[in-house]
């Protein structure tokens, strides 16, 4: 109380103020307070009404509501604010390259390979859902079909039959509702198998890469062949890989060989975003029960041995199959199939494991 009685006026709020309370809110995947990691951004005040940005370091973040929520509360408790106003956004941030000689593709901020130690696993399903799930999130997402011997990425988008262009010398990648596709199917006549020796492979690999006009992404999913041959490690030597993320079912065979996966991309300085499981039981979509074909937590248990990730288990379900072969991914297909949210969810939890890695 002042002199007469009367209420001291309370402070004025200012951005300086804003930025001293929310520097006590930290982002719970980085560990790091928001205001040190650039993520309040254009603070405003006028008459006790604060307006900002939050910058996320994904679209895909998988606390992305809780982050705004803390923001929200960390500001309204600043005595004397009467509004606030939180725009959320993203910026993707670039991978960090810890080896020298190796090309970026230009605009691409982040390539994201997904792996498998054996063929048989659903790959390239996940690998372009996984890539639809980023692009709905808001991502700016490319897809290259890498997997040599077997590209099914045309017939999973509907691209059959398409006729790759060129410009100025460089390829013209097709396009999906917006999401750049590039597949080594586009220069194959149907059901003709691919007959090259390691070096017409790698260059092929390496005109994909750096001879493809691919723009601005944000990350640029590659489904690579299953195993650890020389495309694999052809692609990790002429490029900076951001991250892995390795598909796998729970049979103990296929976990025997996403070891294998794993070690090779630990060997070649890739990190592993995460493993998961598909394929992990069968639902019915009659009565919605749960079969275990292939056993169960194989997976999980085989991250917990290897310190991993585990990115969660997406089902064998009727509504997959269908879309894939009707050439419509599911999560845009049906986003709210329990396969999908399951992809969805595998895939913000990769693009946040990505984005801890560049906080480092």
């Amino acid at each position: 109380m002042g002199l007469f009685g009367k209420k001291e006026a309370a402070k004025a709020v200012t951005a300086e103020s804003v930025l001293a309370a929310l520097a006590d809110v930290m982002d719970p995947e980085l560990g790091k307070d928001l205001v040190t990691l650039n993520m309040i951004r254009n603070v405003a005040v006028s008459d006790g009404a604060v307006s900002l940005d939050l910058v996320l370091t994904t679209p895909a973040c998988p606390k992305k509501a809780e982050i705004q929520a803390a923001v929200e509360a960390a500001v309204r408790a600043i005595p004397g604010v009467s509004g606030v106003d939180v725009r959320v956004s993203s910026d993707v941030r670039a991978a960090k390259d810890p080896m020298e000689g190796r090309r970026p593709v230009p605009g691409v901020r982040n390539i994201l390979a997904v792996a498998s130690g054996k063929g048989g696993v659903g790959k390239s399903t996940l690998s372009v859902n996984i890539a639809v799930a980023l692009q709905r999130a808001g991502a700016r997402v490319g897809l290259l079909d890498a997997d040599i011997y077997g590209p099914s990425v045309p017939t999973l988008l509907s691209l059959k039959g398409h006729q790759l262009e060129g410009e100025d010398g460089m390829i013209l990648p097709a396009e999906h509702d917006g999401m750049k596709v590039l597949s080594i199917g586009f220069m194959l006549e149907d059901d003709s198998p691919v007959i090259w020796r390691g070096p017409m492979l790698i260059k092929a690999l390496e005109q994909f890469l750096h001879g493809t006009k691919w723009g601005e992404l944000d990350y640029l999913v590659i489904d690579l062949p299953p195993g650890t041959g020389d495309v694999q490690l052809s692609l990790v030597q002429m490029t900076p890989v951001a991250g892995a993320i390795v598909v796998t079912t729970p049979q103990d065979l296929a976990l025997i060989d996403v070891k294998k996966a794993v070690r090779m991309f630990e060997k070649v300085g890739v990190p592993i975003l995460g493993v998961i499981e598909n394929m992990s039981y069968f639902l019915c979509p009659h009565c919605d029960g749960r079969s275990e074909i292939f056993g169960h937590g194989g997976a999980e248990e085989a991250c917990r041995q290897m310190g991993l990730r585990f990115l969660g288990e997406v089902p064998l379900q009727m509504e997959l199959r269908q879309a894939s072969d009707e050439g419509r991914p599911l999560v845009s297909r049906s986003p709210d199939a329990p396969a999908s949210r399951a992809i969805e969810k595998a895939a913000s939890e990769a693009a946040a494991a990505l984005a801890v890695l560049e906080a480092i």
